[in-house]
């Protein structure tokens, strides 16, 4: 694997981690109500997003699961960022990111 492939992972992995400590102890009425940590979440997201893109051109075999949905997510905040609701960032955090860091993980062995 190529040395920029891998420094974006790398990115990824720490933009996971970044939101994890984030939002550790939070639930849903907690990340609901606190600004900073949901700019924090869409900022992290977003260098998700970019990387990923960043590795697709570069190796679009890349062995990750909706990679295309990741870079879509990240235009979209960035672009439609009034389109973004708590409920679809919380969704991410519980249900997507597990999941992705774990891929990343695997990827980086």
């Amino acid at each position: 694997m190529e040395l920029e492939i891998k420094t974006w992972l790398f990115d990824i992995l720490n933009a996971i981690e970044e939101i994890e400590s984030f939002t550790n102890f939070q639930d849903f009425a907690s990340f609901h109500s606190d600004l900073k940590t949901k700019r924090a979440v869409e900022r992290d997201i977003e260098i998700i997003g970019e990387a990923m893109s960043r590795i697709l051109a570069k190796d679009d075999s890349i062995d990750v699961a909706n990679t295309r949905k990741i870079v879509d997510t990240r235009n979209r905040i960035i672009h439609g960022y009034d389109t973004v609701s708590d409920e679809i960032l919380w969704n991410i955090i519980i249900q997507h990111l597990p999941i992705l860091k774990q891929e990343i993980q695997e990827l980086l062995k």
